[in-house]
């Protein structure tokens, strides 16, 4: 009989050996793994479920935020059109100055003012009858489709306010028609300042901070 077994007892309840019985169940270690493994898994399409909104939210991938910044500061690249842009001296422009108010020897002053100012004086005189007390601003600028990209801009630094209308002329003078409106021609100072914005463009701002020192 062995040492566990009580007193009294034998028979089919003696215990033998050194084994005795277990009072719990076998601890299943298999499911232990599968849940750790089920939680660790959940944890994992949490965290990068949250990544995901954050970076929504966010804005998307930051450095490409950045590189699309970065290209919109860029001082943009003229065109060939603005390369190709080459305006006339006064010199190489030559005006036809014509009243058209009841004024009498407006164009004259007003041509010898733009003779000052370096431009080639042609035919000076009253306005023709299709223009003649006709024009109610300041002055009309006519000539052949080629000046609005040349002659046009140019004379138009010396007198704000002016209209421009092209004709079927096949020569390169312009015609400065006065109208009801004129008063004079813009201060020198003025239509220096205009001719030099015309001549040297500024480059289109951007909305970029400037770079901290």
């Amino acid at each position: 009989m062995s040492m566990l077994t009580p007193p009294g007892m034998g028979g089919k309840y003696r215990i033998t050996g050194t084994a005795y019985p277990r009072m719990r169940r076998p601890r299943r270690r298999g499911r232990i793994v599968v849940v750790g493994i089920a939680a660790a898994a959940a944890l994992g399409l949490a965290g990068w479920g949250t990544f995901q909104l954050i970076d929504v939210f966010g804005g998307g991938d930051k450095n490409a935020v950045r590189s699309a910044a970065a290209e919109a500061c860029k001082p943009a690249k003229p065109t060939p059109a603005t390369q190709a842009a080459v305006f006339p001296k006064p010199a190489a422009i030559t005006v036809n100055v014509y009243n058209a108010t009841p004024r009498a020897g407006l164009a004259k002053t007003t041509a010898d003012e733009l003779k000052k100012r370096g431009f080639t004086i042609g035919k000076i005189g009253n306005a023709p009858a299709a223009y003649d007390k006709k024009v109610p601003g300041p002055g009309i600028l006519l000539g052949a489709p080629g000046a609005a990209k040349g002659a046009f801009p140019v004379l138009g630094t010396q007198l704000k306010g002016t209209t421009t209308k092209t004709d079927t002329r096949a020569t390169a003078d312009v015609d400065l028609i006065i109208g009801t409106a004129f008063k004079a021609l813009a201060a020198p100072e003025d239509a220096t300042a205009s001719m030099t914005a015309l001549l040297n463009p500024k480059p289109a701002p951007t909305n970029c901070a400037p770079k901290q020192q």
